[in-house]
């Protein structure tokens, strides 16, 4: 019997955002579905709308097993993780022993599938995966927001310098074209979809 794929399972149970209060909790499973997501349309904006040439599906695969190693580590919150470089340094080394420990339960027919995933090996790649985690943490501050939790101002305007830093024409055309939309009731979107049909 192997256990992997049940350690993947896992990551719904692994809270996000644990030093602030949440309207909306939110696990690392429900994150990795929405950085897919997100990673999807980013890359589907730049080949559209920018001319690029993205492998699509071999980005969404790497965003679906972007933070698989969290399973082991849990989420470690991004002012603890980068409060100096030597912590920084040795949470690095502690995912590298993490994606090492999943990597050695994959049986050897699978192993070089999963590896470069778990490992986030692709380079050129992981920037349009980065982004997407980034868009997705920006959103999620949003939303927080306008529910009322101002637990999240700051954290979204730290998100939002690092965001504005990635220089990437896709984040700007996705936040303009759906990001007002994330934060209206179920009932203004249905009104807004009526409008738009009519």
């Amino acid at each position: 019997m192997n256990a992997f794929f049940a350690y993947l399972y896992r990551l719904r149970l692994i809270r996000r955002w644990s030093l602030m209060r949440n309207v909306m909790p939110e696990n690392v499973a429900e994150h990795s579905y929405h950085v897919a997501l997100l990673t999807h349309a980013l890359c589907t904006i730049g080949i559209e709308v920018f001319g690029k040439q993205i492998p699509v599906e071999k980005a969404v695969t790497l965003a679906l097993f972007h933070d698989v190693t969290e399973v082991i580590t849990g989420d470690i919150p991004s002012p603890v993780k980068h409060h100096n470089d030597k912590l920084l340094g040795g949470f690095r080394e502690l995912e590298n022993l993490a994606a090492e420990r999943l990597c050695d339960m994959i049986p050897e027919p699978l192993h070089r599938h999963y590896r470069p995933l778990i490992h986030g090996e692709d380079s050129d790649l992981h920037r349009w995966v980065k982004a997407a985690d980034l868009l997705d943490a920006f959103l999620k501050c949003e939303m927080e927001i306008s529910a009322g939790n101002r637990e999240f101002v700051v954290a979204k305007q730290e998100i939002e310098r690092r965001l504005q830093s990635l220089d990437m024409p896709e984040v700007d055309y996705f936040l303009r074209h759906f990001g007002s939309s994330f934060t209206q009731t179920l009932d203004e979107l249905h009104d807004k979809d009526d409008s738009e049909t009519t």
